[in-house]
């Protein structure tokens, strides 16, 4: 047994208790392991954490990009020299295995350092003046204070995607983690503090789903950027355009991943194992949808079937493990209910289905499921994201019903296509509506120096990474620069 983790809050730079109700973060594997305890923060705090960050955004915004860059190039550094500690708090507190956690966090060390060295990339632009003696500059200006609300699926990644270029680009930033994952958030901002970032700079507040109401609505916020559900997306975004608070929200997906017939089987079998069952399939991009040309259907889908029956479930933090538990109970509950009704819709078990019995049943595992759907009647885990570890399945007679299919949803986010004709894909791309598209890779993975984001329903606002994260971050200015009379002797 490892000892419980005190859970503090930093409001100013400084450490504190809260003064709300009590927080556990639990091992999913063992849930009555306690990883971290602590007291959840209250409105008190909030006000606190936006009152500093509000203090500190102006001595932020002019600080030398250079040196607010060089903070989070240390604090990658720190993530880094501590990836492999942080990875395995990360597999106990979240359920991912140790290889995944500990790769999670060299992620995010990555996505530091990309931002880190932004200040080397262009920071506005110059452009011709219809005018003599006149320059026109487009300069940019950060918001202001960031609200910064995290999902517990990437509880360093995600949150490392958000508060890196909302730091890089010269705001503050108050951050609400969810509860789930507390003590990874801790560990990010542990990072961030003793890389030297200013008092006041960056906030970090452990509390209940309300909380990120709380910080909506308070006066002080100049944008909000979030990941997570679909309904608490949309409720957040709803109430800040009621204040003229601009949102930038990630949401739900239900990625599908199409194989036609001639496609590298073997590849295709192995991306989309990843793409379903990786991190217990909780992941916005991960692959929940499986369209297999007909010709190929049968012993593709008998493949599929045995090597997810084959995956070793268990203990995330034990060698060999290669898929973990989901986050909770209620998640258990929740995805298991939806195989039940799927089978009771008619859908054909081709893996899992069924609860574990013996040391599984004491955490909050799911056996990895596949469940072929037969015609194209409605089927309600066809269309609603379970976020977990369930693969459904249709058949298509053509190319183009498979890319319908894959339209079928109203998600955007992720795709994959399986296929070696450049045709197709080239016509997939025009064809299939989301924001990320794979072409012979699992539907999930971003990387920090492109966009991401998704189409339909999945986004709203501005992409996140890469330069698209300036888009949000910043306003730009438009300057018409021209000097005095030149007088020459």
């Amino acid at each position: 047994m490892t000892a419980t983790i005190q859970l503090r809050h930093l409001i100013n730079g400084v450490w504190k208790d809260g003064t709300g109700s009590a927080v556990t973060s639990s091992n999913p594997a063992r849930p009555t392991e306690t990883v971290a305890h602590g007291l959840q923060a209250s409105g008190s705090e909030v006000d606190r954490a936006m009152a500093a960050a509000t203090a500190a955004k102006h001595g932020w915004a002019r600080t030398p990009a250079h040196e607010r860059g060089l903070v989070l190039l240390r604090a990658a550094a720190i993530l880094e020299q501590s990836a492999a500690a942080l990875g395995l708090e990360l597999a106990r507190e979240e359920g991912k295995t140790l290889t995944e956690g500990e790769g999670e966090v060299l992620r995010a060390a990555q996505i530091l350092r990309y931002y880190g060295n932004d200040c080397d990339r262009a920071a506005g632009g110059i452009y011709s003046s219809p005018r003599r003696g006149e320059t026109i500059m487009v300069t940019r200006k950060p918001l202001g204070v960031i609200g910064v609300v995290t999902p517990f699926n990437f509880p360093i990644a995600i949150p490392a995607w958000k508060i890196a270029p909302a730091l890089a680009y010269g705001n503050a930033v108050v951050w609400k983690p969810a509860s789930t994952v507390p003590l990874l958030a801790m560990r990010l901002a542990e990072a961030l503090n003793s890389a030297g970032l200013p008092a006041g700079v960056l906030n970090l507040l452990i509390g209940p789903g309300s909380m990120g109401s709380s910080i909506v609505e308070h006066p002080e916020l100049d944008g909000l950027t979030f990941t997570g559900s679909t309904g608490v997306g949309r409720s957040l975004a709803s109430k800040a355009a009621g204040r003229g608070v601009p949102v930038q929200a990630e949401m739900g997906g239900k990625n599908a991943s199409i194989v036609l017939a001639d496609a590298d089987l073997d590849l295709a079998l192995d991306q989309v194992m990843l793409g379903a069952f990786r991190s217990s399939g909780q992941k916005c991009t991960a692959t929940s949808r499986l369209i297999v040309a007909d010709e190929i259907a049968e012993d593709f889908l008998t493949e599929l079937g045995k090597r997810a029956a084959a995956l070793a479930v268990g203990d995330p933090t034990a060698p060999g493990t290669q898929m973990g538990p989901v986050i909770n109970e209620a998640a258990r509950i929740s995805i298991q209910q939806g195989i039940d009704t799927a089978v009771a819709q008619g859908a054909d078990v081709l893996a899992g289905g069924n609860p574990y019995a013996g040391d599984l049943a004491a955490g909050y595992f799911i056996a990895p499921t596949v469940l072929e759907l037969q015609g194209h009647r409605s089927q309600d885990v066809w269309s609603q994201e379970l976020f977990g570890p369930v693969l459904s399945v249709r058949r298509a007679g053509s190319t183009q019903e498979a890319l319908d299919l894959a339209n079928d949803s109203e998600f955007g986010l992720s795709a994959a296509l399986f296929t070696q004709d450049l045709t197709t894909a080239l016509s997939a791309i025009d064809e299939i509506d989301v924001g990320i598209l794979h072409v012979n890779s699992e539907s999930a993975g971003a990387d920090p120096h492109v966009p991401f984001g998704g189409a339909k329903k999945s986004g709203y606002g501005p992409k996140e990474q890469g330069e698209a994260a300036k888009e949000f971050f910043t306003h730009s200015t438009t300057v018409y620069l021209r000097g005095g009379t030149n007088a020459r002797t």
